[in-house]
């Protein structure tokens, strides 16, 4: 009952949302907690925010096979993009663009954004900060990056998320609540965004 009524203040505190933000899990959240996804992707529905991405870091997609249909039924809320090795699914509908990317290194996405201007032909003087972002597979920059369980970033979206605000939780990702999600958002938007200025 008091963390109801603690949600409900938190929510009528909010009044400026991310566009997009991103949560970073390790391989061992998410076969902890799988159904932590969908749980995440609802409050994001029932808040408006128009995207977010959930980053699994395993270097073992095998092992998270099991998983797949969990970060499926994502689909039954949202429009959802998941990504794993060489594959990318695309299905359902909605407001909310959530995109699910396992084992994915941002190290390895820039190097092969290198490799596809080179591969084009571009002459190293026309490369600038354009030419390389509309080669990213993943072409948007999240306004907050939430990090569960108080352990380091990895290095997904390292182009991408240069100036996002990032929010660490000492909550690990099964116990993550609500209300630390709301938390998260408001401290957020208590923020002085500077862009790296």
């Amino acid at each position: 009952m008091i963390r109801w009524i603690y949600e409900h203040i938190l929510i009528r505190s909010l009044h400026q949302y991310p566009n997009h933000l991103c949560f970073l899990i390790s391989e061992e959240d998410m076969r902890v907690a799988p159904e932590k996804a969908f749980e995440v992707t609802t409050w994001c529905v029932e808040r408006g925010i128009p995207g977010l991405t959930i980053h699994i870091s395993s270097r073992d997609l095998e092992a998270l096979e099991e998983m797949l249909p969990f970060l499926r039924r994502i689909a039954s809320i949202a429009r959802l993009s998941l990504h794993y090795d060489s594959h990318r699914e695309d299905k359902g509908e909605g407001t909310t663009q959530v995109v699910i990317a396992i084992g994915k290194s941002g190290r390895e996405e820039i190097t092969e954004c290198i490799r596809r201007i080179a591969r084009e032909g571009v002459r190293p003087e026309d490369v600038d900060e354009k030419t390389i972002e509309s080669r990213l597979t993943f072409q948007y920059a999240p306004d907050l990056v939430i990090k569960t369980g108080g352990q380091h970033l990895t290095d997904f979206l390292i182009w991408q998320s240069v100036y996002s605000e990032i929010f660490f939780s000492d909550v690990n990702w099964k116990l993550f609540r609500k209300v630390d999600f709301l938390r998260a958002l408001r401290d957020f938007q208590d923020r002085q965004r500077r862009f790296g200025v």
